[in-house]
């Protein structure tokens, strides 16, 4: 069947409103939904309000239809969604990650006008942990097929092996005869007839994060020698090998230069636009990371599509929860009647993405502590396996959580195994939620908790289950594991960043240890402030109250500026040559500052800090060597030992130039690095992160507040407001953890010196944005052409 974008002409609107909006797809109806203190999604949702959306297309189905398969593709709807089309409802789909399709084959109206209504009910908060977004926020296709035809996900490509290679195709189709044809940079390379073909593909390219291969299976479809069909699917070969002895890609042992991720996009919210999936992708990859955890629910398809582009592993996750609510509303009320359906699309989805090493079954679940529980994970696991046999199984386990309910105590307020009606009345705390509060007052020595006996038994009958363990918070357990059980396979699927230095020294010498994932490579909306390190006095609580709006923990933040933690495990990780220089922000004199669990630092790479003469404040240096200097305008502020990647120094502020020298154990300079106020008139600076733009592309500017040298200053921020002409602006903000400014106002505030436009591109021949303080107007355009896709 054909796939065509659907994306196009929509209206929304929330239920109970009598005007529409047209709306271009993926498009999150919560992100300009009211924040308010009363929110009863509170801070997971960042205070975010929910509701029930409606979106309409009305389209025309013409005459050369009639007789032909149409199939509606919806790759994400956040939540409960109805498909209704000409008033009759089709389908029902609860869960808000997993793509489903609707056939609307009988109910369309050949000839005519048809109208299609789209209804998904995110009214019941808080139903995550974490903010979702809300209605069609991910893309929609419309697949056309013949009597004769391939459907949607019809063609599976298996790597049967890498040396020599060889594949089999299989093709799922109603009559006909089917020709294979395997293709490389536009070229065939194999061919093959039947349903069920073997290829060998002569001097095959293998994928792996160094050389990301990637080739395409066309399945032509003949009736009659005639071609009635064809699809198309993109894959990669390669080898996957797991044992005690490590985690191997095509034969190398591979260590996982993890992070987790959430899955909005900042200040797009949750709308899946492929240019911001695969922006993160790229931009991750480019400070030293090659895995990524989806967590906790599977991510788009534009971000495995980025990843098997850039050679990114990828632990695609299903789940936060199983049958017992972690909130009051979440989706443990419709888990095990739909926990199949869920896991068969998201397999059936990433079985050709090679950028996906593993799947993970759930995330910190205090279910398999008893038989009930164990015996889902056994189902859980088998499922796996039997969908996808090529894949390891994982699932990311707090064993802390684990062991308090073997002792048969309650995790959670929601934790409860009592009918829809009665959980849902539960209050909204969860185990999750309090292992979080936990960590907060404890800091990062709780990962020694984890190494004792009573919490190997109750976590020992869900990880021998499991082809891979997956530990949240229990690097403590990582020495033991050799000797208390042999065969077994981990990985730190969940971890604190400042650990890096300490679990990587493990990664590195255990081999049965095979990654690091830390909690979170990449900022994200929702549990709001659980990272801040913060001067406001209402961040000295784990639950921070409105306006608090970010997380606030991650390695690179909302804007995609990667900070002082990205550094430090580049550092670590041997990706990063130079030194890195973060400095405590200086504007705060005298201040307390509170300090979140899930944040080593908040230092920032800037000496720029307009009126803060005078002022101390702490300079780290980030690098591999024995020694570190720190020079302030050329003269010595001091020496120390570089401990764990890691030296720090107390310095008054002075304009000028901070200078960081590193050396190894004989004296000699390894690598240098400095930082510079800036000079000049403080202006209002646009740069756009690419030259030229094609028609309804998806661009980001970056807006600073910069002097002519292209220092950014970090004192001196201001509410700019931004406008488009040529194009629609999404987005625009700053990536302040704490505001109750809007991302769709077009008005923000700078956040130490900077701020960010994200802009989609209309058909005239450039877009224009201008961004002005009030008094000056700065003005960037970019020229829109048409182009092929890369």
């Amino acid at each position: 069947m054909k796939r065509f974008d659907f994306n196009k002409d929509w209206k929304f609107r929330r239920m109970g409103e009598d005007s529409w909006v047209q709306v271009q797809l993926p498009h999150d109806a919560m992100l300009s939904s009211k924040r308010t203190a009363d929110s009863p999604g509170g801070q997971a949702l960042g205070y975010f309000t929910g509701g029930v959306y409606e979106y309409e297309k009305r389209f025309d189905a013409p005459q050369k239809w009639n007789g032909q398969k149409v199939i509606l593709e919806f790759e994400g709807v956040y939540r409960n969604a109805e498909i209704l089309l000409n008033g009759r409802k089709l389908a029902f789909h609860a869960y808000g990650y997993t793509r489903f399709f609707v056939d609307l084959t009988t109910e369309i109206c050949i000839g005519q006008e048809n109208t299609l209504l789209v209804r998904a009910d995110n009214s019941d908060l808080p139903n995550s942990r974490w903010y979702t977004g809300g209605g069609i926020y991910r893309p929609v296709w419309l697949h056309l097929g013949g009597k004769i035809s391939i459907p949607p996900e019809g063609v599976k490509v298996t790597t049967l092996s890498c040396d020599p290679a060889r594949i089999r195709v299989e093709t799922a189709h109603n009559g006909g005869e089917v020709q294979i044809e395997i293709r490389r940079g536009g070229k065939v390379v194999a061919e093959a007839n039947g349903d069920q073909a073997e290829l060998e593909i002569p001097d095959a390219a293998l994928w792996s994060e160094d050389s990301p291969e990637l080739y395409q299976c066309c399945a032509i479809l003949k009736d009659n020698g005639t071609v009635v069909d064809s699809a198309e699917v993109t894959f990669g070969i390669r080898r996957l090998e797991w044992s005690a002895k490590g985690f191997f890609v095509n034969g190398k042992e591979t260590l996982l230069r993890g992070g987790c991720i959430h899955h909005d996009n900042g200040l797009l919210g949750a709308a899946a636009f492929s240019k911001a999936e695969e922006r993160r992708v790229r931009i991750l990859k480019e400070n030293g990371f090659n895995a990524i955890r989806s967590s906790h629910n599977p991510i788009s398809s534009a971000m495995l599509e980025a990843c098997d582009k850039y050679g990114v592993y990828v632990m695609d996750e299903a789940w936060d929860m199983w049958y017992k609510p972690k909130m009051k509303h979440d989706y443990a009320l419709d888990f095990e009647k739909y926990w199949q359906e869920d896991l068969s699309a998201m397999i059936q989805r990433d079985y050709h993405h090679p950028s996906v090493i593993m799947y993970s079954i759930g995330n910190e679940v205090s279910e398999p502590h008893d038989e009930r529980g164990l015996s889902l994970a056994g189902k859980l696991v088998d499922a796996v396996r039997r969908l996808d046999p090529t894949r390891p199984v994982t699932c990311g386990l707090n064993l802390m959580i684990l062991q308090t309910a073997a002792k048969g105590k309650a995790v959670s307020k929601a934790d409860t195994e009592n009918g829809k009606e009665e959980a849902a009345k539960m209050p909204a705390p969860t185990n999750s939620t309090m292992f979080n509060m936990m960590a907060a007052m404890i800091g990062t020595g709780m990962n020694k908790s984890a190494a004792n006996k009573e919490v190997d038994a109750a976590a020992s009958p869900v990880l021998d289950l499991l082809d891979i363990g997956g530990y949240n918070y229990a690097s403590g357990r990582y020495p033991l594991e050799g000797d208390l059980h042999p065969e077994r396979v981990i990985v730190g699927s969940e971890t604190f960043p400042q650990d890096i230095a300490k679990n990587w020294e493990m990664v590195k010498k255990y081999p049965y240890l095979i990654g690091d994932f830390m909690w979170t490579a990449w900022d994200y909306l929702g549990e709001a402030g659980l990272g801040a390190w913060t001067y406001h006095k209402d961040g000295c609580t784990f639950d921070k109250p409105y306006p608090w709006l970010l997380a606030d923990a991650g390695a690179v933040d909302i804007l995609g500026h990667p900070g002082a933690e990205a550094a430090y495990a580049a550092v670590v990780w041997g990706v990063r040559k130079e030194p890195y220089i973060g400095v405590v922000p200086l504007n705060h004199p005298k201040e307390d500052l509170y300090k979140a669990t899930w944040r080593g630092t908040n230092a920032m790479d800037c000496w720029a800090w307009k009126g803060c003469e005078g002022n101390k404040t702490t300079v780290v240096v980030y690098a591999d060597g024995a020694k570190a200097e720190l020079l302030l305008n050329g003269k010595c502020v001091g020496r120390a030992k570089v401990k764990e990647y890691k030296a720090e120094f107390k310095v008054k502020y002075a304009p000028g130039t901070l200078t960081a020298v590193v050396y190894d154990e004989a004296g000699n300079e390894t690598g240098r690095s400095e930082l510079h106020s800036g000079s000049g008139e403080l202006g209002i600076r646009l740069t756009a992160e690419q030259g030229t733009a094609a028609p309804g592309e998806v661009i980001y500017i970056d807006v600073d507040l910069a002097y002519p040298d292209g220092v950014i200053e970090a004192n001196a921020d201001l509410c700019l407001e931004a406008s488009v002409t040529g194009g629609e602006l999404l987005g625009f903000g700053s990536a302040n953890p704490r505001t109750e400014e809007s991302y769709v106002s077009g008005k923000f505030t700078t956040y130490y010196g900077r701020a960010q436009a994200v802009v989609r591109c209309g058909e005239a021949d450039k877009v224009i944005v201008n961004v002005t303080d009030g008094k000056h107007v700065e003005t960037k355009e970019i020229p829109v052409i048409e182009r092929c896709e890369s």
